[in-house]
């Protein structure tokens, strides 16, 4: 190990790594093993996808069907099986907001965001949501309970403002009537957490 002084720097001084440094901070760059869950759900979706033309897409949706989420762990992974660079597959998994990075919260809400629920007070119903929620589309609720997401058109037209809780559809949602079904969603889990 040596230091320099650097000219023009004011006097601060440069540490060089020793060998010894350098190669352990290379091996804490190096990646980490698979959760092993993680690794069966990604080899699955490699496997399946990985001879077809244009397999990332479906590739991805595949992972995140299976896990909930597109671990970042798991793009160098992808990206070596499919023989493009780390950086494509992050491109594609941070462009389109459908690919999550983290895992999903336990509850989903999905307003529609389409013309017709639009015309029956769709933007004062996410208005209502995003301050009952303390989060914009895309975000989390404060507790983290509950994520918020956009959905356009759940051909639920003739019963708008419409959305989706947890998969299960949802018409004619008033400010009120979304207060009692995300209380509903917190009571349900008050109550497993008190019976756990």
């Amino acid at each position: 190990m040596q230091a320099v002084q650097e000219p023009g720097q004011g006097g601060h001084e440069v540490r060089l790594a020793s060998p010894g440094e350098l190669r352990e901070k290379l091996r804490s760059l190096a990646p980490k093993p698979l959760d092993p869950a993680v690794a069966e759900a990604v080899n699955a979706a490699i496997a399946a996808w990985r001879h077809e033309a244009g397999g990332l897409m479906p590739l991805l949706h595949a992972v995140q069907d299976c896990l909930g989420y597109v671990p970042a762990e798991t793009l160098p992974v992808i990206a070596k099986a499919l023989g493009l660079s780390r950086a494509e597959v992050h491109g594609v998994v941070s462009y389109y907001h459908h690919f999550k990075s983290n895992p999903p919260a336990a509850h989903r809400v999905e307003l529609c965001r389409a013309e017709a629920c639009q015309s029956m007070g769709a933007d004062a119903l996410l208005a209502h949501a995003e301050a009952h929620l303390g989060c914009s589309l895309h975000g989390r609720s404060v507790d983290g309970l509950v994520e918020l997401e956009p959905v356009y058109c759940l051909g639920l037209c003739a019963s708008a403002p419409s959305m989706m809780l947890d998969g299960q559809p949802h018409g004619r949602v008033s400010a009120q009537r979304f207060d009692s079904l995300m209380a509903e969603v917190r009571e349900v889990r008050a109550a497993k957490g008190a019976a756990a």
